[in-house]
């Protein structure tokens, strides 16, 4: 497999020049599993490990390779390597980290697209479209809304849910499947484009794994049934994978996400609830919330049937969590800023000690 055929381009080409990396193999990783592993360069695949220095030098998890990064690698033996640089990301779709608020959990890099993937018989939830959209608007990935497991609904049940999706979201492509059928999926590969790279962003139970398999001709990825009990979707793929389709696109499976929680620091949120945003300089007060105040437009927007309620709720939810999650990087940066600096004075006061020492 050439490296063009995983997404390599001259922008990459150009950096390994301009940065002195041509002694170095170049690779794309392609499964992550506790800090191992597996990079495919055009020789073949690789178990890897990183060096001591990124370990010891790292500042948070997004200094560590994820399934998507390219890779600049020595190869020592027929199917090991060491990571040694991560080339320039052009696009990080992450989230908080489930149960550790405040920090960031890599999805995938370097992603064109990715299907926001609901079944329509259970897992159905605009809400949740809608946080899927603000990941990728914040990350720079062009979503797609694939609504899945059609033919467990009847026609009018379909109809309503798209016109439901239209009126809440606005300019992006919908495609509706069955993985049993297959109907829809002449739409969804005429989508797939070679060389780009797609992620899927999903609840447990959706259909993705046995959508890649579909897409593949085979079985690559383990499927699982709906759990009966609690109607939810059991967990089956544990890690990330980077698939390349035979049509020359090439697919991240990821777990399903039980949890959504947006790490938006940038406008991500903004350009989802665009119609919000927009009304929000006629309103009375420069500094208005949306929430209570006199004078505001986007309230009476709400009011008047101009803004969907629900989706005006949303955006209060999801705007209070950015708020919570930008307020907690900057606490931790000032109390590691403090531990910096306790460190640097314990180390200079030692020194002082032993310069005294006879």
């Amino acid at each position: 497999m050439k490296l063009e055929d995983l997404g390599y381009n001259d922008n990459l080409k150009k950096y390994r020049i301009d940065n002195n990396l041509e002694d170095f193999n170049v690779g794309r990783v392609i499964t992550e599993h506790k800090e191992r592993y597996i990079v495919r360069t055009s020789e073949g695949e690789f178990d890897a490990e990183i060096t001591g220095n990124m370990r010891f030098t790292a500042q948070s998890r997004e200094d560590f390779p994820a399934v998507g990064d390219w890779v600049a690698i020595t190869v020592y033996d027929t199917d090991f390597a060491i990571i040694h640089k991560i080339y320039p990301r052009y696009s990080t779709i992450k989230r908080q980290a489930v149960g550790q608020f405040g920090n960031i959990q890599i999805i995938a890099t370097n992603i064109d697209y990715a299907f926001l993937v609901q079944a329509v018989d259970r897992d159905f939830n605009i809400n949740r479209l809608e946080r899927y959209l603000t990941i990728c608007n914040s990350s720079k990935v062009s979503p797609i809304i694939l609504l899945t497991k059609t033919d467990l609904i009847d026609s009018q049940n379909l109809s309503e849910i798209l016109s439901s999706v239209k009126t809440r979201i606005k300019n992006i492509p919908i495609i509706a499947i069955s993985n049993e059928t297959h109907n829809g999926y002449e739409t969804l590969i005429s989508t797939i484009e070679k060389g780009k790279t797609y992620c899927m962003l999903g609840s447990s139970g959706v259909g993705k794994s046995t959508l890649i398999n579909n897409l593949l001709g085979k079985t690559l990825m383990r499927t699982n049934t709906i759990s009966q009990s609690t109607n939810k979707g059991r967990h089956v793929t544990t890690h990330r994978e980077l698939i390349v389709l035979e049509n020359g696109g090439i697919f991240i499976d990821n777990p399903g996400m039980k949890e959504v929680g947006i790490a938006d620091t940038t406008s991500g949120l903004e350009i989802t609830f665009d119609a919000i945003i927009s009304l929000s300089p006629y309103c009375k007060f420069k500094d208005c919330t949306h929430t209570n105040e006199v004078g505001c437009r986007v309230i009476e927007a709400v009011n008047n049937g101009e803004i969907d309620r629900a989706s005006y709720d949303n955006y209060l939810k999801m705007e209070r969590e950015k708020e919570h999650f930008e307020a907690t990087i900057v606490e931790r940066r000032k109390r590691d800023k403090e531990f910096g600096k306790m460190m640097k004075n314990f180390k200079k006061d030692i020194k002082k000690n032993n310069s005294k020492l006879p």
